[in-house]
């Protein structure tokens, strides 16, 4: 890979995203396709993820971006703010991200519950297009920039990885990270 120092002004990852594709562009006198945005926060990233979100816009060039989710196995999980929850249709097309507990589970029904994974594919026409949108309202009250894609009107399909994957926003979740990766080494 190849470092790319970015402006410190930037508020959103896809705003760094984006300055880092044109000036990449502009170092290597070409134009790429698809940009992957695979946020910092995701330390437990396998290859094989970053092929299972770009592999639905390599099937069908009117995706213009993708998300992955997995499943969110227990309430503490649920319950917790740091993490992006989100519903979507029966298509996978997403409709909500929140850090707010959806859906509403009445009666405490078992259902499939999903998690947003950061890792993120943009076509690069669509992901400029995007950081020349205004920041929505449900974008800003949430602090999730997916949801600026969806009021604008635009669908963001997801890509349900079987890999597990923790974020890393708080030093409980660094904990829980480093737990999984020992166990898991020993393997």
């Amino acid at each position: 890979g190849q470092a790319i120092m970015t402006s410190k002004k930037h508020k959103r990852a896809s705003d760094r995203c984006s300055e880092a594709l044109k000036i990449l562009e502009k170092r290597k006198k070409t134009k790429y396709d698809i940009v992957v945005m695979v946020q910092g926060d995701e330390p437990m990233v396998n290859p094989n993820m970053i092929n299972e979100s770009v592999r639905p816009m390599l099937k069908n060039n009117k995706i213009n971006v993708t998300n992955l989710i997995s499943s969110i196995k227990n309430n503490r999980d649920f319950n917790d703010k740091d993490i992006v929850k989100v519903v979507h249709d029966k298509n996978y097309n997403a409709l909500y991200f929140s850090r707010s507990k959806i859906p509403f589970v009445k009666f405490n029904k078992k259902i499939n519950i999903k998690k947003q994974v950061c890792i993120i594919p943009f076509r690069r026409d669509f992901l400029i297009k995007y950081n020349k949108m205004k920041p929505t309202s449900l974008e800003k009250i949430e602090s999730i920039d997916m949801l600026r894609i969806l009021e604008s009107g635009y669908k963001l399909f997801l890509v349900k990885t079987k890999y597990f994957s923790h974020a890393v926003d708080k030093k409980k979740d660094l904990l829980k990270v480093e737990k999984y990766l020992k166990k898991n080494k020993k393997k």
